[in-house]
């Protein structure tokens, strides 16, 4: 039986990948090996590897990487770590293939380990472009180490395409996060008014904001500002979730608390919501605020504003739903006004996503069947060049 490994660091891109995981697993033809690492392994994350095993998934490893600090240096030793740990594990269970979503630092360090052991990839969102996030850099690098591509959009199909991968093995597939809103059971009003302690009635909105990890110590101003647009909002909840482990996301999270204890009526701050509790919370919310992936991708199926602040996401395609501004106090108000006008409000019922139909796991599943049933998998590659004038 062939072995197929799917490695998870933290507990967006798990829900992300949870359907897809089922998928696999209920074929019946290969041997999935669940490896989680990073935050789900941290208590000050939450230890959010047992959202997995909740989910009756049995995890195959658990890889420690993550050190007690949020510094570049401290980044860069985990990355090392990572590298280390994966290799022992690679070189253990010998997987047929990995497969690997997204772009951040630990999956790079993940990939480097698979292709000294020889091990083919599968990128998920390869493509996409995130101009204020040093994962722009990681995610192209990941696709140029890996076999397959499963793209969210045909623009991004091409843009892999263009980094030199042959066509045949780059597909649009969509997004798992739009599959999830479609396939998933989520909570009614009265269960999320019970987790989140509000009451829909009251209008809030979700804020969750991360560093931009192309900048320097901006985190904390930045963050600041939407606080002060927030704070002039009378009669809004604002429910917050917690910052990943980038470089300076623990002075975004130490001020979350502070927050959370200076004005526990108005911020209710969470280390992780886990996918049902958080779709369920972004269907009943006003808008989405801050610089998350999820307000882009996720959001617009909802017909749910999104405010995008910074640079984070800059890049990516958007619905007509997505509001983008600068970090600035003022800017983020205007945005908010707009939010709730009238002629914003009836132009929602006509948004499309632009991410696909919800099927994503299901055609993922299918090409990764394909080749795993075939032998098609390889670790030798053509440059694949298009023809184009230089200038």
């Amino acid at each position: 039986m062939k072995r197929v490994c799917i490695v998870t660091a933290t507990r967006a891109e798990y829900g992300l990948l949870k359907n897809l995981i089922s998928s696999l697993i209920n074929l019946s033809k290969y041997e999935v090996k669940i490896v989680a690492t990073g935050m789900h392994l941290s208590p000050e994350f939450g230890q959010t590897y047992k959202e997995i095993e909740e989910d009756g998934f049995q995890i195959d490893e658990k890889i420690e990487i993550l050190l007690s600090a949020d510094t570049s240096s401290a980044i860069s030793k985990s990355m090392g770590i990572a590298l280390i740990g994966f290799a022992d594990y690679f070189e253990r269970k010998k997987p047929d293939l990995l497969i690997l979503l997204g772009d951040r630092y630990e999956t790079l360090a993940v990939c480097c380990a698979a292709l000294n052991s020889r091990i083919p990839i599968a990128h998920i969102h390869g493509g996409e472009t995130t101009e204020g996030a040093i994962d722009e850099a990681i995610r192209h690098a990941v696709s140029k180490m890996s076999y397959l591509h499963f793209t969210t959009t045909q623009e991004y199909r091409n843009r892999v395409i263009q980094l030199g991968e042959t066509p045949d093995r780059v597909f649009t597939v969509g997004a798992l996060g739009v599959e999830n809103i479609y396939k998933t059971q989520l909570l009614d009003k009265s269960e999320v008014e019970q987790i989140l302690g509000i009451t829909t009635d009251t209008p809030y909105t979700l804020l969750t904001f991360h560093p931009v990890t192309l900048e320097y110590g901006t985190a904390l101003s930045q963050f600041t500002e939407i606080i002060l647009a927030l704070d002039k909002v009378d009669n809004i909840k604002v429910v917050i979730t917690k910052a990943n482990a980038d470089a300076d996301g623990r002075v975004i999270n130490k001020m979350i608390d502070d927050l959370s204890t200076k004005d526990p009526n108005k911020y209710k701050a969470f280390t992780s919501l886990g996918a049902l509790k958080y779709l369920s919370a972004m269907k009943y919310c006003s808008f989405v605020i801050g610089n998350t992936s999820s307000g882009i991708i996720e959001a617009p199926s909802f017909k749910i504003p999104t405010i995008n602040i910074g640079d984070r996401q800059r890049g990516r395609a958007q619905a007509a739903s997505v509001i983008n501004c600068k970090p600035i106090s003022t800017e983020i108000s205007d945005a908010i006004q707009k939010v709730f006008s009238a002629e914003f409000q009836k132009q929602l019922q006509q948004i499309e996503n632009p991410y696909g139909d919800g099927t994503a796991s299901e055609k993922i599943t299918h090409v990764i069947d394909n080749y795993l049933d075939n032998n098609k998998l390889d670790i030798k590659k053509v440059f694949y060049n298009i023809n184009m004038k230089m200038e």
